[in-house]
């Protein structure tokens, strides 16, 4: 027989509970004490004195401002969708399909250019109270237009995918190493939920999506707020559940014992409110056996709610069980949710008339979905949806003018699409050029939308700071960014 355990530390270590220890290493680093010396974070551009630090935690935290949306879902569209198919039309790229474009184009693929103008093979139509046109290729995406915020002028000025990524996620074009875009607000913001991870990202059973970790790294933030990365099958979160033969009422007495520890440790030190803070944040992680395993189980979902995100469908079921599972974290309190696709489905260089269609008819639908089921719930108002990807496509065709042709990056002017959140719906804002090739009226930088995205969560985006590396940072670091305060309600 084993001596009685001790200490806290003995009990974590010896008992057949399992994984105590490694847990107990997990949870340290999370809290940031098996880090470096905690750096500064908060306070605002230009202040005299330095920034006060953020308290390094995931509790709710007051925004600089009345927030609009209280969560966010972000649908990352990887590979570029190409927007002239899409959400763009444009009379004169199809009026003078196959001539020669007068303009400048850099290519990704310059053994397979040409600078022959291809018009798009699928028809728009003008959808909703709002007339917003939309292709034939999204039939539920237009359903729901009167709900959209299509931005037509993106702009990144760069034409590689991992370039831009980094742009829209971390602030800086190419630079990695950088907090994502979900890291920085769930440090400014902490969670409504103590019992699950306020950023998560639900990943493809593909694979990861092209710059893997990189989109949803902390960088230079701590762990703790880093994305948690679903598993794209069940069981989506493995070891929720202790061994069978410590289940149940065994596993209760457990915790109970461990509590009590906790209690007696706790009280031989009176006043340490990092130690009492601890203590719950350990609680919460077997807590979080219970919530977890409920927010995932979409069988609770009656059929109806199936129906609609097409569950029942082999073309949209993968794709629509991870949307209706977004849509369940948010409801719960989870702040920040991310879904991708592996690799970049929507990287059309060769043969576009299947490749996107194929992957419309996957997204489409589920996409849809989200905004309709978010909105009958009440959430659309406080949750903000996005759709779009980090590039669009060039007007001018890739390869032959046949079957086999498709498009070249274009990250000179693209569309996504914004929906809830305090952003007005059936709107389309901004312009590409006649043949869609570069934002011409009212562009938007990926930096113009971060700090939109955090004006609507209540963040200024010069105001939130985190000191690493010797300076402030921010996620828009020193570069000119606005809010887009024409999409706003």
């Amino acid at each position: 027989m084993q001596p009685f355990p001790t200490s806290r530390r003995d009990f974590l270590a010896t008992t057949g509970f399992g994984v105590g220890s490694v847990a107990l290493a997990h949870l340290l680093n999370q809290d940031g004490l098996l880090a470096g010396a905690a750096a500064t974070a908060g306070g605002e551009a230009g202040a005299s004195k330095p920034p006060e630090n953020l308290p390094l935690d995931l509790k709710p935290k007051r925004p600089h401002s009345a927030p609009k949306a209280t969560a966010m879902i972000s649908l990352f569209m990887h590979g570029g969708p190409s927007h002239v198919d899409l959400f763009d039309p444009k009379p004169e790229l199809t009026k003078h399909n196959g001539s020669e474009y007068s303009g400048e184009v850099v290519y990704s693929f310059v053994n397979r250019a040409n600078k022959k103008l291809f018009g798009s093979p699928w028809k728009f139509e003008k959808r909703g109270a709002c007339g917003t046109e939309v292709s034939e290729l999204l039939p539920e995406i237009a359903g729901v237009v009167d709900d959209l915020c299509v931005v037509r002028s993106m702009h990144t000025g760069h034409n590689g995918h991992e370039v831009s990524i980094r742009y829209f996620h971390g602030g800086i074009a190419g630079v990695t190493g950088r907090p994502t875009l979900g890291s920085w607000m769930v440090y400014g913001l902490g969670s409504e939920s103590q019992q699950l991870p306020a950023y998560m990202v639900l990943s493809d059973p593909g694979g990861h999506p092209v710059d893997g970790t990189h989109n949803w790294s902390s960088g230079f933030l701590p762990a703790l707020y880093q994305g948690t990365v679903l598993r794209p099958q069940e069981p989506r979160i493995l070891n929720l559940d202790a061994p069978p033969g410590l289940r149940g009422a065994v596993q209760a007495k457990n915790l109970a014992f461990l509590r009590e520890l906790n209690k007696q440790h706790a009280s031989q030190r009176p006043g340490e409110a990092d130690l009492e803070a601890r203590i719950q944040s350990y609680e919460l992680a077997a807590a979080m056996q219970t919530a977890a395993k409920e927010a995932l189980d979409i069988t609770q979902e009656p059929e109806h709610i199936h129906v609609l995100y097409g569950i029942n469908e082999d073309a949209t079921r993968e794709y629509g069980t991870r949307c209706l599972i977004a849509r369940r974290l948010v409801e719960r309190g989870v702040r920040f949710v991310q879904l991708f696709l592996g690799g970049q489905p929507w990287d059309n260089h060769t043969a576009i008339r299947k490749g996107l269609p194929d992957i419309c008819k996957k997204t489409d639908k589920p996409a849809a979905a989200l905004v309709k089921d978010l909105k009958q719930r009440g959430l659309l108002d406080t949750t903000l949806v996005h759709w779009g990807g980090e590039i669009g496509r060039l007007p001018v065709c890739e390869g032959n003018m046949d079957e086999t042709s498709g498009r070249d990056h274009n990250g000179q002017g693209f569309t996504v699409w914004l929906a809830g959140g305090g952003v007005k719906g059936g709107l389309t804002y901004g312009e590409t050029d006649e043949v869609g090739h570069r934002a011409a009226v009212n562009v938007v930088t990926p930096n113009d939308f971060q700090a939109t995205v955090l004006h609507l969560l209540g963040i200024d985006h010069q105001k939130l700071v985190y000191h690493a590396n010797g300076r402030a940072q921010r996620l828009i670091d020193n570069r000119p960014a606005r809010v887009v305060s024409e999409i706003l309600v």
